[in-house]
């Protein structure tokens, strides 16, 4: 049962006791989904560090009951992070308090990586909704999406493993064009810590892979992750066949629903998937410690 702190700070900020228990299922679901390279709990948060490979590996996530005191929980937090060479920076879901954000903007932290969070239903029977914020020209003309055209996708050029093989990280790598060293020595050890069910997808053209994408089975759910196309095949509507392909196979999997994360204003990214069907279930955002603080 959801707490009713919970609860009432999502109706406070415009979200019922429904879509809490949903993103708090989400945000569990995206924590299984990405380890990060450390972890240090600490009454009831979570301090993931990664190098800075990515602010969701690098960040502090709020999970549990909190007793001690923001003012002196906010500067353990620094200190620890210092002491691994990145600033603190702290996600900021509709699951934390907003007086909390408030804080950390009068300590200074700025907004960066404010991520759409959306959902699809993979049941057929529910024929369509009204997707929530999202570009216009991402909709049909009347302002819907059948929440099942993944399935009239053809995807004759995915590959599905149900592992995610070194050539498929080294593929990543290529075409996100990852040249940092520590990046490409710990990074491959986060994607094999993943503790669930994965589905990796590749497109090859002349044997080089030049589209990936990640699916991540947890419960009723398949989350999508990195969905990279190299810059010279953008526009052929491969990334659309990795994501539908995916959906599919999660769906056969017994994946009920689909979930993934686009960072906002990422127009291609976010018109791709509200024409296959996702609608925005709610957003977050990362508060990031100034560099004066760290010096």
């Amino acid at each position: 049962m959801q707490s009713s702190s919970l609860i009432a700070l999502g109706i406070f900020i415009g979200y019922n006791a429904d879509m809490i228990t949903d993103i708090k299922k989400i945000e569990d679901l995206s924590l299984n989904a990405w380890p990060s390279h450390q972890m240090e709990v600490y009454d009831g948060w979570i301090l993931r560090f990664s190098y800075f490979y990515t602010h969701r590996t690098n960040s502090v996530e709020q999970f549990g009951v909190s007793s001690l005191p923001w003012r002196e929980k906010i500067p353990f937090c620094e200190e620890e992070y210092q002491r691994l060479g990145s600033p603190a920076i702290f996600k900021i879901s509709p699951l934390v308090s907003l007086d909390f954000d408030y804080m950390l903007e009068n300590r200074g932290y700025q907004i960066e990586h404010v991520t759409n969070v959306c959902i699809l239903s993979l049941d057929s029977s529910q024929k369509e909704f009204q997707p929530r914020d999202v570009p216009a020209s991402a909709t049909a003309s009347e302002g819907t999406v059948p929440c099942d055209i993944y399935r009239t996708v053809p995807t004759p050029d995915v590959e599905l493993s149900d592992s995610i093989s070194p050539e498929w990280i080294e593929s990543l790598f290529s075409l996100k064009k990852m040249t940092n060293p520590i990046h490409r020595r710990v990074v491959p050890s986060m994607y094999q810590a993943i503790p669930k069910e994965t589905i990796s997808a590749c497109v090859r053209r002349n044997g080089s892979v030049i589209a990936t994408g990640l699916g991540i089975l947890d419960r009723d759910y398949i989350g999508i992750y990195a969905i990279h196309v190299r810059e010279d095949f953008r526009g052929k509507g491969l990334a659309r066949q990795v994501c539908s392909c995916l959906l599919k196979e999660g769906h056969m999997r017994g994946a009920a629903n689909a979930y993934l994360q686009v960072v906002k204003d990422n127009t291609p990214a976010e018109n791709l998937y509200a024409s296959i069907g996702f609608r925005k279930l709610y957003d977050y955002w990362f508060r990031v410690q100034s560099p004066s603080q760290t010096v």
